[in-house]
């Protein structure tokens, strides 16, 4: 995998416009690219010269898992409050759990237990979803009477995982290393820290991961060995996981096992001997991603300790520790500090938590010194050991929990043998307990169920302008990644000037340097401006301002005419981010063999999405001029319309007027993940359509949809007093921006 990384971050250095620009790693595109989109473009102004390209990062290396993570200590506990307060809500969005699915009855089952002299083990399983499946172990300490703590403890990717063994000759080279004290309870360090957290009296849940042990509904090679795209579960109306259509309503392995930790919490709780005040949370490896990430969306657990996985490096391997969207701009480390200022405890050893005492974990300590709680996060060092949850790092969970839920054990380091449990012993299924179908179809129903029930929850989040601001608003902000505010300041870098026809074209680089991003830009201004300025956006990029022939279009010329002024950008892949005779006809993906959308687009936005961002910078920056402009409309047009929604969406008050053109598009129809119009999560929040309510009450000239404007437009148009702004337009697409500018012009008239 790759490790350079190049991507927007607010630390990034200013540009220069006035150095050369051509970046190497702009080749590797070439075989995205292919014909142009214009037969003639020689009249077309350029911002740079031929052959050149913007000075953008995001035409250099694209960021994986592999990457430079580091955490930015904030400035202040306010600071930190709204950036939580974003990473947090960006999570939720992530994992397909904004808005939560139903908390269906549990239905849990236990039996079979199993009495050692201190503790006793049982057999549990329950439904996260109904008929959807998490299996465990259940252990209880002897020790005590009444409610105590309780610890749910995921698993991670150990060999049959809560099956496993690790054999008399691994645990002979643990004990050599000292790693194991036991030649027969070292066998399984995963029962045995269950059975050490018992002894100092705790109930711990020892549950599956999705594919291991008795979790045998979505097999292993699906949960985390997805490898490549299934056409027979890419469909738009039948989908499994990691289609196109799972991805775009942000369906994936990792949120399921989310809502799997979510729903095992839930059961803890409803335990008689558990005081719901003191639950922690830890887990190794997988587990220790199940951990910071259940410990950062859920305010239940008390304590935390994930080990040997939050790092400033490796961010997890697996596809059940990804999911798109999840770590643009933020890494584990981040996440781990959404626990603050409540006990994190972590662990590190030889593997990618290497320099985490001096690269990560002293970031960590001044977020807790700043939050008030510097004694409350811990580092147990263990370089010398390869990755492991060995009984070092176990001895010092036991202190860890000892010390914060005061449980008064004189030696809570001490770690007696045991007698593991076979795996007959542990198995949940029997001849009375029969184990559930699962495969293909059971996947299908599993997604579609998740995908209603969510519907359904964002149908009842529309009934007012508020619940629909706190859902939908929040979710596609999540998903679009940048709003008005995150722009930043912009600079504008003009190139040439010439007069046409009446008419000032002013060409020039557009910078935001917070971003690390400049895009060419085309201004053309009316010999008497009246103040309207009018963003015209087109799958040309700025050249979609002028016919083949190098004159201006007949529409724009209109809008000169009318003294407004036009401004056309060419987004990202338009225009001058391509040589010539190419277009985009599939985006990049990181160099990782399986074809998962997350090892990319968990890292990087989509192009939709930084499309959308180049079009709040334009916004941003007309906004930041003096004298401010009198109007500012955004036009999309000839599969430009999509762009515009979204950036409406984002942009809200800053666009008084807006003309789309959606051509009927739908996110969730996009059956390739290298579709330049792919967005993550785009689906999932009323698609297109949601985007647009989004920007009620703006008025809006919407065409593409037909002779009325779809229900949740029109709803959410009523409601926020605004059903007279929207125009639906039923004439063919071809007719949409004459149509669209004769509006434009009689709503100057009129207003």
């Amino acid at each position: 995998m790759q490790s350079t990384a190049v991507i927007a971050l607010p630390d990034r250095p200013a540009l220069h416009p006035q150095r050369h620009r051509s970046f190497p790693a702009a080749a590797l595109l070439l075989a995205l690219l292919g014909t142009p989109l214009l037969g003639q473009t020689a009249a077309i102004p350029r911002a740079l010269p031929a052959g050149q390209l913007p000075q953008d990062v995001r035409l250099g290396p694209l960021k994986d898992l592999d990457g430079v993570f580091p955490f930015r200590v904030p400035d202040s506990k306010e600071e930190w409050s709204r950036r939580a307060d974003r990473l947090r809500r960006n999570l939720q969005v992530a994992l397909g759990l904004h808005p939560l699915p139903s908390r269906t009855p549990l239905n849990p089952v236990i039996q079979g237990r199993i009495d050692r002299e201190d503790y006793s083990v049982e057999k549990v399983y329950f439904e996260s979803f109904p008929g959807f499946y998490v299996t465990g172990s259940l252990y209880r300490p002897k020790n005590r009477s009444g409610k105590g703590p309780a610890i749910l403890s995921p698993h991670g990717h150990w060999a049959d995982g809560r099956f496993y063994d690790t054999g008399a000759d691994g645990v002979r080279k643990e004990i050599a290393q000292g790693a194991e004290l036991y030649p027969e309870g070292g066998r399984s360090p995963l029962q045995a820290r269950c059975v050490g957290l018992a002894r100092l009296g705790c109930v711990v849940f020892h549950y599956d991961m999705l594919g291991y042990a008795d979790s045998v509904q979505i097999p292993q090679s699906v949960a985390h060995g997805f490898s490549k795209q299934r056409p027979e579960m890419n469909s738009p109306e039948n989908w499994g996981l990691f289609s196109p259509q799972a991805e775009s309503r942000l369906q994936s392995v990792m949120g399921l096992q989310t809502w799997n930790s979510i729903r095992a919490l839930d059961f803890l709780e409803s335990l008689p001997d558990v005081d719901p005040s003191a639950i922690g949370v830890t887990g190794a490896s997988g587990g220790g991603t199940q951990t910071f990430i259940l410990c950062a969306l859920d305010p239940r657990p008390a304590l935390a300790f994930p080990a040997v996985m939050v790092s400033t490096h490796m961010q997890g391997g697996c596809t059940c520790e990804n999911a798109c969207g999840l770590r643009i701009g933020a890494g584990n480390v981040d996440l781990a500090a959404l626990f603050a200022p409540k006990p994190l405890g972590l662990t590190c050893a030889n593997d990618w938590t290497l320099d985490m005492a001096t690269n990560g974990f002293p970031q960590l300590q001044a977020l807790y010194r700043l939050l008030g709680s510097p004694d409350s996060v811990m580092l147990h060092r263990g370089e010398q050991f390869g990755h492991n949850y060995n009984s070092p790092s176990r001895r010092a969970l036991y202190s860890w929990v000892n010390r914060w839920f005061r449980l008064d054990s004189p030696n809570p380091a001490e770690e007696g043998d045991y007698r593991r449990l076979t795996r007959d012993e542990m198995t949940v299924w029997d001849a009375q307990h029969p184990k559930p179908t699962g495969g293909p179809d059971f996947e299908r129903r599993l997604l579609a169920a998740w995908s209603s029930d969510t519907q359904r929850h964002l149908a009842e989040q529309r009934r007012t302008r508020r619940t629909f601001e706190a859902s939908y608003g929040s979710g596609i902000a999540a998903v679009l990644g940048r709003d008005l505010a995150d722009v930043g300041a912009t600079a504008w870098t003009e190139h040439s000037t010439e007069e046409r026809d009446g008419a000032r074209l002013r060409t020039g680089l557009l910078c935001a340097p917070a971003h690390g991003e400049e895009l060419p830009l085309l201004r053309i201004e009316p010999r008497n401006a009246s103040g309207h300025v009018v963003v015209w956006l087109d799958p040309a990029g700025k050249a979609g301002l002028f016919r083949n022939d190098g004159n201006l279009r007949p529409e724009v010329t209109r809008l000169l005419d009318a003294g407004a002024t036009v401004v056309s950008p060419d987004l990202l892949f338009q225009g001058e981010f391509l040589q010539a005779d190419e277009r985009l006809r599939q985006t990049r993906r990181v160099k990782n063999p399986r074809e998962a959308a997350a090892y990319t687009f968990g890292y990087n936005p989509s192009v939709f999405a930084q499309r959308t961002h180049d079009v709040l910078t334009v916004i941003a920056h007309l906004k930041s001029q003096t004298p401010a402009p009198r109007s500012l409309t955004l036009l999309g047009f000839s599969g430009a319309g999509p762009w515009a929604a979204a950036a409406l969406a984002q942009a809200r008050s800053s666009v008084r007027r807006a003309a789309i053109d959606t051509a009927g598009f739908r996110f969730a129809d996009i059956r390739d993940l290298q579709d330049p119009d792919f967005l993550p999560g785009g689906a999932l929040y009323g698609d297109l359509p949601g985007m647009i309510a989004t920007g009620a009450p703006r008025r809006l000239w919407l065409a593409g949809e037909g002779a009325d404007a779809p229900d949740i437009i029109r709803e959410v148009y009523a409601r926020a007093r605004g059903a007279k702004q929207v125009l639906p337009f039923a004439g063919a697409s071809h007719e949409a921006p004459a149509a669209a500018v004769t509006w434009l012009l009689q709503e100057w008239k009129a207003r």
